[in-house]
């Protein structure tokens, strides 16, 4: 049991298709199959059920996922060991964020990043819902929210604040928000996730809570869809302070209600970096992580 077959197989497992993983690798799929069937022979175990029409991981095939992963993660690690003591990081780091925060915080540290350490290639995976990280062998993961949650570990990064924010040609057309209760009488740019839809939570500096009802214009599942439709006039938004900093700075964008902490879910949220609990970074992810954490740990709130 080789590590390019375990390698295999967890492409697969990721795909649940050979073709797919062929084109990947530039193989024949036939190569991929021989190489999963080797694997069921050497376990005594059909690792995938598969029809003409599709494929799924058996009970087998589940388990025995779980301990590929660590036993490749095992073996980077004991490769690693012996380079790192006489050359630099290289290789491959799998890194995960949703789109909005890739594009924004993580793709402007890309060239930094190729300059500190040019034998690294990053894979950049961005995308709104929770990868897997075991199944889909991503190495670092930012995580935005209150906590990390599930088999994960890592850094808290910096701690995210929310506004609510307009722009001056809304504001001229439709007159200013004095108060957040003002908020009932301007339909809102939202994201399409629970809270955010139907009412904003406030906080003033002294404590006091109240929730505002909100009314939306539009609702989106994209983060940059809501900034971009807030700074085109269409309406108030409830923006993170990472994804509005520059449009602050350059007028673009006005805080409405710069003394009150607001959020549609928890007030205490936080911009973590993430890796699954027990996994050891070999040499190239440590390289990642640490230049991460340097560049946007203790970052300081606008």
């Amino acid at each position: 049991m080789d590590k390019l077959s375990l390698e295999m197989f967890m492409d697969v497992a990721r795909s649940l298709s050979f073709a797919a993983v062929a084109r990947e690798r530039g193989v024949d799929p036939s190569l991929v199959s021989r190489s999963i069937q080797a694997l069921e022979v050497e376990t005594g175990a059909a690792l995938f059920a598969r029809t003409t029409r599709r494929m799924a991981f058996t009970e087998a095939g589940e388990a025995f996922q779980v301990h590929a992963a660590q036993a490749l993660r095992s073996m980077e690690a004991a490769t690693d060991a012996a380079r790192e003591s006489v050359s630099a990081p290289k290789g491959r780091v799998r890194l995960t964020a949703s789109v909005a925060f890739g594009e924004c915080m993580l793709v402007p540290l890309l060239v930094p990043l190729r300059r500190q350490y040019p034998e690294i290639v990053i894979d950049l995976v961005l995308r709104d819902d929770t990868v897997d990280m075991m199944a889909e062998r991503v190495d670092l993961a930012i995580r935005l929210g209150p906590k990390l949650a599930g088999d994960l570990t890592g850094r808290r990064l910096f701690a995210t604040r929310y506004r609510v924010c307009a722009a001056p040609t809304y504001l001229s057309a439709e007159g200013n928000l004095a108060k957040p209760d003002d908020l009932g009488d301007h339909p809102v740019v939202t994201y399409d996730l629970p809270g955010y839809r139907d009412r904003w939570r406030f906080r003033t500096t002294g404590g006091e809570e109240q929730a505002v009802p909100v009314t939306p214009a539009l609702i989106t599942s994209s983060a940059l869809a809501v900034r971009r439709a807030t700074l085109a006039g269409l309406g108030p938004a409830l923006l993170a302070d990472w994804l509005i900093g520059d449009a602050f700075e350059n007028g673009e964008l006005i805080d409405l209600f710069p003394d009150h902490h607001v959020t549609a879910t928890d007030f205490e949220t936080a911009v973590w970096l993430a890796y699954p609990s027990g996994a050891t970074l070999v040499q190239k992810t440590r390289a990642v992580a640490d230049f991460l954490i340097e560049h946007l740990a203790l970052r300081p709130g606008i």
